[in-house]
């Protein structure tokens, strides 16, 4: 862990809102005092998670990126993906990613966004039962669609689907059953 003079600021979360608080943060300060550590869970850059059901539409996660790996870099943002913060030591100003990694911060962001809620109702654990928030969450829906309702593969696709929750994502969830042609 270097310690530079510049305030340093650690985000967690690296979706639209961590995004967003970099690109702001940079245009407002012309990129200098400040180190940017981004910590991410997702595999991959921030992307437009209110229009995922483009990705049905044939969309690709590419066109739904916010900006690319390179922004960070060009932009002297450490951007650490597939490592989400674990631990968080605020007497000693520091976080601790799943990897190890420990950074020391001026100022915490915690844009972390929310989860998403499965009721505990029985079947939740089947196959076929999917939540609707990452990419990664629709490229197995699409995947499983087109394999007829099996993760082993199958000759057909799968012909009905069911939503459960109805705010925004439910609602785009529903648009992507139907643009997989499911009823």
């Amino acid at each position: 862990m270097e310690k530079s003079s510049n305030t340093r600021v650690v985000v967690v979360g690296n979706g639209m809102v961590g995004y967003k608080l970099c690109e702001k943060l940079l245009a407002k300060s012309g990129g200098v005092g400040f180190d940017l550590i981004v910590f991410g869970e997702e595999p991959r850059p921030a992307y437009d998670r209110v229009h995922l059901s483009g990705f049905f539409a044939g969309k690709t996660a590419e066109d739904l990126t916010m900006a690319p790996a390179s922004w960070y870099a060009e932009n002297g943002v450490t951007l650490h993906l597939s490592d989400p913060v674990v631990d968080i030591d605020r007497a000693a100003k520091t976080v601790r990613s799943h990897h190890g990694l420990v950074e020391q911060y001026d100022y915490l962001v915690l844009a972390t966004g929310s989860g998403a809620f499965v009721p505990p109702i029985p079947g939740v654990e089947k196959d076929g039962v999917f939540v609707y928030r990452t990419i990664e969450d629709l490229e197995m829906m699409r995947d499983y669609a087109r394999n007829g309702g099996s993760r082993n593969g199958g000759s057909r696709w799968a012909r009905k689907g069911a939503v459960i929750g109805g705010g925004l994502l439910g609602l785009e969830a529903a648009k992507a059953l139907l643009d997989l042609g499911l009823e």
